[in-house]
């Protein structure tokens, strides 16, 4: 997790993120709340036992949205990163070489690294697990194609790290009109046993029984959502998992607040949940609790 040292709402990112708000405060008072936010999450983290290795930003580039660092990599278990094409030029920036150095004096073995950042020249973009839903048990990855994720490139990263792909758009209706989805993770998440999504987003009905089959024959309880909770970033969750194994549903306190009871003893069936308020990160940057994580499957010493 990168620990914000200029978060405000970023103009690049807001051309096609519908989930960004502009509010009302001089950008100090922004970053600092998002500080604030950022520390009691990871705070309430560690709290359950779950490891979170926290990085500064730098002032060296103004990277506004380096709180969201899933945007640019991935990790995984055979030791491989994924570094990724990002669309907003300013959030090229937020990859750091430095941040690897950092994860490998944490114990964390990194073999080799694959980088689709060239991606950027030919304007192409995908942009890691914003873009792209792993199930990594059953080796399956969902996208929702948009400016940010680009059908090729998901179709290259799925050959290159063997994963079957799950294809589809995802909509939103803004001002009486459906626009795409500008990332998979808002409007779905996979965990262990179950998913949450917003099927409603899916309005082509054979790419919504596609998903939904993918999910069924995995043996994945189906949580649906509405479009209304989806934009209270009921879909950007993440599983992980505290230290003596337990498992644990990660979310907002918006998210959770828009949540049925019959929703989240659904949730509760499968793992316990974490919540934390995030109310002005997720107002200037457009993302939530999810978006915050970048999850290291890298093996350790």
């Amino acid at each position: 997790m990168i620990r914000p040292i200029n978060f405000r709402m970023n103009e690049q990112t807001a051309v096609n993120n519908y989930f960004q708000e502009e509010i009302d405060l001089k950008n100090a008072e922004i970053n600092k709340k998002a500080q604030e936010e950022f520390d009691a999450y990871v705070f309430k983290l560690r709290s359950f036992g779950v490891e979170v290795v926290v990085i500064s930003d730098t002032d060296t580039f103004d990277t506004p949205d380096s709180i969201f660092p899933n945007n640019w990599i991935s990790f995984h278990s055979d030791g491989t990163v994924g570094l990724y094409p990002m669309f907003a030029e300013n959030r090229r920036l937020e990859r750091r070489d430095d941040i690897l150095n950092e994860l490998e004096k944490n114990g964390f073995i990194i073999e080799n690294i694959v980088d689709y950042t060239s991606a950027e020249h030919e304007d192409l973009f995908l942009e890691a697990t914003g873009s792209i839903i792993l199930d990594r048990v059953n080796r399956k990855a969902y996208c929702a194609l948009s400016a940010r994720a680009d059908e090729d490139l998901f179709i290259e990263f799925c050959e290159d790290f063997e994963y079957t792909p799950v294809v589809f758009v995802a909509n939103q209706t803004i001002a009486g009109e459906r626009a795409v989805i500008y990332h998979t993770n808002v409007m779905m998440c996979v965990a262990e046993t179950f998913a949450v999504i917003c099927l409603d987003s899916i309005d082509d009905k054979s790419e919504r029984k596609n998903v939904l089959k993918h999910l069924k024959e995995d043996s994945k309880q189906v949580i649906d959502i509405t479009e209304a909770q989806m934009h209270s970033f009921a879909g950007n969750m993440l599983q992980v998992r505290g230290a003596n194994g337990e498992l644990f549903l990660v979310m907002s306190k918006t998210a959770h607040d828009s949540l049925t009871q019959s929703q989240i003893a659904k949730i509760n069936n499968h793992c316990k949940i974490i919540s934390s308020s995030l109310d002005t990160i997720e107002t200037c940057g457009g993302g939530s609790a999810r978006c915050m994580m970048a999850e290291v499957f890298l093996p350790k010493n």
